[in-house]
């Protein structure tokens, strides 16, 4: 079984907290292989009188770490 890492990342966005989830994920697969899965940990808004207008979304990926790079 190989082993795993996991990183704990927050996202943001203006639409959803969907979207800050999907950016986020999309944003961290530049740079990092591998990644397996997600868990969502916590979600968040900033509001302006009566209205989101910030979605928070903190993330858990959890992605292999590969023993076969050098």
């Amino acid at each position: 079984m190989a082993a795993q890492k996991h990183l704990k990342l927050t996202g943001v966005s203006n639409v959803s907290w969907k979207d800050a989830i999907t950016k986020t994920i999309a944003d961290a697969s530049k740079s990092i292989d591998y990644i397996s899965s997600v868990t969502v940990l916590e979600q968040k808004a900033k509001i302006d009188g009566n209205k989101i207008i910030e979605y928070y979304s903190t993330i858990e990926l959890t992605f292999d770490i590969d023993s076969n790079r050098e």
